[in-house]
């Protein structure tokens, strides 16, 4: 993952063009854009394959930077010595910003939810979201599970078996910590505690969760071994992470101020700084993922609960390593790291809408077949009762005893009931102990078995 890194070949390109190819002005002047054409942020290392032939490159790279320079702002400081981080609102960041704004709030998800009506189908649709990014981190670090026995072990909520199954749970718990703790400000102690949650029981001694690092034996390596990322010094790293929760506790989304910039860029740039301090022996990625999502929750985007970056992230390991590369090697120019994470929060609020919608969409035609099946009218009133509660998945198993009690029955009627359900091929029953527990069948099983 080897990235160049840019140097200005002139301070005044336009007055080198002018002396030594004046024909060629015009092709110069169209690339006087922070973006390109098609309105990409592009670092050296990507622009190198796109300057056509007659073009010097190098040229062509200053013309760029000295664009850039009349709107990039300058954020924060970080690092030691410390370095100013600079950023400009490119297309794409605002694309993010605006999806941000219309889909991830408080009321959006409210308003989802009251689409789909049934209130309990939604609690496990979005019971089953919450999972995704602790899963998804975890198999970005490079634990070897699948997301569904993943899925599993949180459900089932048993004591993890393997180191790659504590990553999952320590991640999950993590981000439990930082839904927990949205209300609360920015401090090395929370960072801290997120830290020990993430971490502690998995290996100790490698993580020492919970615990600043206390040397400078600490490196980001590639896929191949080699070293592309050497964190600052661990002297005066406590202050320096003080310095970034200061940085954080401090409004900027004000609409009156004249240093105003969206909470979505905040949370961004929070990510980025501690990867790049790197405050932990290792889990740094996890930490600093989580606390993106602290930052969103914190400001009422609460959709970012079920909304799984890392889904994305771990499809693309190399890209998302280098948004990082690019804004070291470019004089620390956070756009690079801003725009690929908006590239992939778009994509992943895309897909936070799909689920909902394939969901209200999958109740809505279900319902529909019921009706025009005739087999709802096959029912009498207290198996449609039982149907209907394990249909809105507010309870998924049931037991005689159980709906006697629900239903105000005798025992020998809620037996009928529920076998009767069996019967007609809608339910499944298995022994546990000495008690049968029944439970729906699949919508896709129940209708296989009615086209019979």
């Amino acid at each position: 993952m080897i990235v160049s890194k840019p140097k200005i070949k002139d301070s005044n390109p336009f007055d080198t063009i002018s002396k030594t190819c004046p024909e060629k002005i015009g092709e110069y002047i169209d690339w006087y854009s922070p973006v390109d054409q098609k309105g990409r942020y592009l670092h050296y290392d990507a622009l190198k394959y796109r300057v056509p032939e007659g073009l010097d490159l190098d040229l062509v790279w200053s013309i760029v930077k000295s664009a850039r320079a009349r709107q990039l702002n300058t954020l924060i400081n970080i690092g030691e010595p410390r370095k100013a981080c600079g950023f400009l609102l490119t297309p794409t960041i605002q694309k993010a910003i605006s999806e941000t704004d219309r889909n991830t709030t408080n009321a959006a998800v409210e308003w989802m939810s009251s689409k789909i009506g049934e209130e309990k189908q939604v609690e496990y649709l979005l019971n089953d979201l919450v999972e995704d990014e602790a899963i998804s981190s975890s198999q970005l670090e490079g634990a070897c599970t699948t997301t569904s026995a993943a899925k599993e072990l949180l459900k089932r909520k048993r004591k993890p078996r393997s180191i790659d199954e504590k990553m999952i749970l320590g991640n999950f718990r993590m981000m439990r910590v930082a839904w927990e703790n949205r209300h609360k400000e920015l401090s090395v102690d929370l960072i801290c505690e997120l830290h020990k949650e993430g971490t502690e029981g998995i290996n100790d001694e490698e993580y020492s969760p919970g615990f600043l690092r206390q040397s400078n034996n600490v490196f980001v390596e590639d896929g191949d071994g080699d070293v592309v990322h050497t964190p600052p010094t661990y002297v005066g790293l406590k202050n320096r992470i003080k310095k970034i929760a200061d940085w954080v506790n401090t409004c900027h989304h004000d609409t009156d101020s004249k240093d105003y910039f969206h909470p979505l860029v905040k949370a961004i740039v929070l990510h980025f700084t501690i990867g790049f301090e790197h405050p932990f022996k290792d889990g740094n990625g996890r930490v600093a993922r989580s606390l993106f999502y602290w930052y969103m929750f914190k400001h009422d985007f609460s959709a970012f609960r079920y909304i799984s970056i890392s889904v994305l992230l771990k499809a693309a390991p190399v890209k998302y390593g280098k948004s990082y590369l690019y804004t070291e090697t470019d004089n620390m120019d956070l756009t690079y790291f801003v725009e690929y994470q908006a590239k992939t929060i778009l994509r992943a609020i895309s897909a936070f809408k799909t689920s909902f919608s394939k969901t209200l969409k999958d109740i809505e035609e279900f319902n529909k077949w019921l009706w025009e099946s005739g087999l709802i009218r096959q029912l009498n009133t207290n198996q449609q009762i039982v149907f209907q509660v394990a249909k809105s998945g507010v309870s998924k198993e049931f037991s005689t005893t159980v709906v006697q009690e629900n239903l105000g029955c005798s025992y020998n009627t809620a037996s009928k009931v529920l076998n009767g359900l069996v019967k007609l091929k809608l339910f499944t029953k298995r022994k546990s102990g000495r008690e049968w527990v029944f439970s729906m069948l699949s919508q896709d099983k129940i209708q296989e078995n009615w086209k019979g």
